[in-house]
């Protein structure tokens, strides 16, 4: 059955790469729409994209931000402080929640999700 699906969806991505540049005022181009939508609800469904842990998702932000673990001296804690909550050595504070909210611009429904120290 797996099979069965990726061959459907590789043929769905097919056709959505051919008409893709469609004009979206022609048959072709509501086609490109529609097909949008159902491999977008087709990819939801078989191949969901789980959200990462709060601590991936600061990593993740740093990246993009070109930020270092020094950057978050003073922000989260000291030096010391910083490298045990980013190796999940500490859980983080509210406080220190509130402020990456504020710096990284990370919601907070995802810094306060739950993840495991590791010892």
């Amino acid at each position: 059955m797996k099979h069965r699906r990726q061959t459907v969806g590789n043929k769905a991505l097919e056709r959505l790469e051919l008409i893709f540049d469609a004009d979206p005022n022609s048959k072709q181009g509501d086609e490109t729409e529609i097909s949008s939508l159902l491999i977008h609800n087709y990819e939801n469904k078989y191949y969901p994209i789980e959200s990462p842990n709060p601590i991936e998702a600061i990593k993740i932000r740093m990246e993009e931000m070109n930020l270092k673990q020094k950057d978050l001296v003073g922000v989260i804690g000291g030096k010391s402080g910083v490298s045990e909550i980013l190796n999940k050595k500490k859980k983080m504070t509210v406080e220190m929640i509130r402020e990456l909210e504020l710096i990284l611009h990370i919601s907070a429904s995802v810094l306060v999700s739950n993840y495991k120290l590791v010892n």
